[in-house]
């Protein structure tokens, strides 16, 4: 039979799963902005070997056996630190699963999502193998970063404890909106991973305008074509000007959607709720997107550097995070079940 301790430490080996499943998200960012995304040509290995210093050792065979991708340690390294790291984050989620396997007669302990995780760990390993093989396809790339951010939820979601209480009448009429908003926030960050996925960043230098224009030119048509031509290098992006300009341009438009809905949300939260822990969630969504829109504005203003660039997708797991919490908080123990 479980004990009340034995929720506890599957809910902190959970906050411990998010907290590695964040540093996944953050670092695969890091390496995309590195452009070190094919600094290891194929995969689970880096040049045929587990860790890029043995390469250097036999660079020149390397070299040779893989003419297409020179060997530079610095982009392996970035890319393989990201697999180390995921792959630490996968024996956690087997361990979580196994767990839940084994106390699965008591009715507190969560045991369909924790089940449903290793099966997300095993597609994203696959589509880890078809990023290097395919060569950075955008829609294999964002479907990675989706795929990150929805283990990170998963294992967000089970660390958070429901409170032992009903929820009021003035919750049950936020649901709706903070619904509403999550789903706003999911488009949201696909068109941020598809922005980053084209090198659609730099395409809009300033702002509030975009190329000095509130209507620059833009082709959709390409902008968002999910299909791919086979062999083909994606490093850099291929798309025409113009589609990067309407992919960013869109992104930016979603963020004042996104953000206006889940600014919305955290207030009416903040204000209605009775519950201290739930006008915190509130509170803490508001906070969160207001630093994700000092982030992206700065990120422009400052020229894109690297260490922005990074922050702003830090800025996106904090935003996601607050958003599931408040989600939470609105479905209490009594509502929702453990």
């Amino acid at each position: 039979m479980m004990t009340a301790d034995s929720l506890v430490a599957f809910r902190r080996w959970a906050r411990f799963g998010a907290l590695l499943a964040a540093v996944v998200v953050i670092v695969g960012a890091w390496v995309r902005l590195t452009n070190a995304g094919l600094g290891c040509p194929d995969w689970p290995g880096c040049y045929g070997h587990v860790h890029p210093a043995q390469v250097v050792a036999e660079v020149d065979a390397s070299s040779a056996a893989y003419a297409a991708r020179p060997f530079d340690y610095q982009k392996a390294l970035h890319e393989m630190v990201h697999r180390y790291i995921a792959s630490t984050l996968g024996l956690v989620v087997l361990g979580l699963a196994f767990y839940a396997w084994r106390h699965r007669r008591n009715p507190r302990q969560p045991l369909k999502l924790p089940l449903v995780l290793p099966f997300v760990i095993g597609a994203q390993g696959a589509l880890g193998a078809f990023t290097v093989t395919l060569l950075l396809t955008p829609v294999i790339v964002t479907s990675h970063l989706l795929g990150g951010l929805t283990t990170l939820s998963i294992l967000w979601w089970l660390s958070l404890t429901p409170e032992a209480r009903s929820s009021t009448a003035a919750e049950r009429r936020l649901r709706p909106l903070a619904m509403l908003a999550l789903a706003a926030l999911i488009m949201q960050l696909f068109l941020g991973g598809w922005t980053s996925t084209n090198y659609a960043a730099v395409a809009c230098p300033d702002f509030p305008t975009c190329q000095g224009s509130y209507h620059p030119a833009t082709d959709y048509g390409d902008a968002f074509r999910f299909t791919h031509e086979a062999g083909k290098d994606y490093e850099g992006g291929v798309l025409p000007p113009a589609a990067r300009t309407a992919i960013h341009f869109t992104h930016r438009i979603g963020a004042l959607v996104a953000g206006a809905l889940l600014l919305l949300t955290g207030l009416l939260v903040a204000i209605r709720a009775r519950s201290p822990r739930v006008r915190t969630a509130g509170l803490a969504l508001l906070g969160a997107v207001i630093l994700q829109w000092l982030i992206g504005m700065n990120l422009i203003w400052r020229g894109f550097p690297l260490w922005l660039g990074t922050s702003h997708n830090a800025g996106a797991v904090i935003l996601l995070l607050a958003t599931l919490t408040v989600l939470r908080r609105l479905w209490p123990a009594r509502d929702a079940g453990p």
